[in-house]
């Protein structure tokens, strides 16, 4: 996904914490290691001391830097997410009443959180009690090497896009509503995912039509392209997928995310639809 050079996406309110890790999969013992933070990351299985951690941060905070127009944004993966996360605060302001931002922290090396350290062992994720997402841009890396997944432009705001979902899902109360309650193709757990999965393809399917405070749109329509690549990784971090590609049987009873093809399914639910076709908690175990 590409920004429109001139808009201004200064004012974000991101910040970046950490020391400074090494770039994608420096640090990492191989392939395999790759294999194991992944299927960590999407089983939610701590296989953590398999591989070496990464440099721990101080957990001070600064701003990104460098990070005020769209053309600093298609530079820098950092300044990319911080701008994604200014026209997501914007789309969703009109979506959810009473909207509140969550807080965005690009992750160098490792991080404490109230959820645990953040890291791109533990991938991106979000954390309710601080109302926070957490991202070490070097998780895109990971999915490239290991899974042949597109990290590219839009691939990457969609990840965004889905942890915003869960900040969404939380200050409506959807995650009070429907707790968690265990693995399963049926579970709350993979229909929470399944519906965060909705939420950002609802979110690309307008966000060409927000624009800055001087008329310009943030950003340019996808490609088709950018949008196969978007599905593509929603794809690739499929249950079953990531089962099949550590070695392992495909093991439905075992999902907290939903499959491969669910995820595609209900990104393009969202993309074509909106947020109102994303009640994933009404649908029928076995249409889910």
């Amino acid at each position: 996904m590409t920004f429109n050079e001139n808009a201004n996406v200064g004012g974000n309110r991101a910040r970046r914490r950490g020391a400074g890790a090494a770039v994608a999969g420096g640090g990492i013992a191989g392939i395999g290691a790759i294999a194991v933070l992944l299927f960590q990351l999407f089983t939610g299985q701590d296989l953590s001391g398999l591989v070496p951690a990464p440099q721990t941060g101080s957990g001070a905070e600064s701003e990104i830097q460098q990070c005020e127009t769209g053309a600093d944004a298609n530079r820098d993966d950092a300044c990319r997410l911080a701008a994604g996360s200014v026209v997501l605060d914007e789309y969703w302001e009109t979506q959810v009443q009473g909207y509140r931002a969550p807080q965005l922290v690009i992750v160098d090396g490792q991080t404490g959180t109230q959820c645990g350290t953040a890291s791109n062992q533990t991938g991106p994720f979000y954390c309710p009690p601080e109302e926070t997402v957490y991202i070490d841009p070097t998780f895109f890396g990971l999915l490239r090497q290991q899974f042949d997944a597109s990290a590219g432009d839009l691939a990457q705001l969609y990840v965004l896009a889905h942890e915003y979902g869960h900040h969404v899902q939380y200050i409506t109360g959807v995650m009070e509503q429907h707790p968690n309650n265990g693995t399963g193709p049926d579970s709350n757990g993979v229909r929470t995912e399944l519906q965060a999965d909705c939420f950002a393809g609802a979110w690309v399917g307008d966000m060409t039509e927000l624009e800055d405070d001087n008329g310009v749109p943030y950003l340019k329509a996808p490609t088709q392209q950018q949008i196969a690549d978007a599905i593509n990784a929603a794809g690739t971090v499929g249950d079953d997928h990531i089962q099949q590609e550590t070695g392992g049987t495909v093991n439905p009873e075992s999902w907290t995310h939903g499959s491969s093809e669910q995820r595609q399914r209900w990104f393009e639910t969202g993309y074509q639809s909106g947020p109102s076709a994303c009640d994933t908690f009404g649908v029928a175990g076995g249409s889910l």
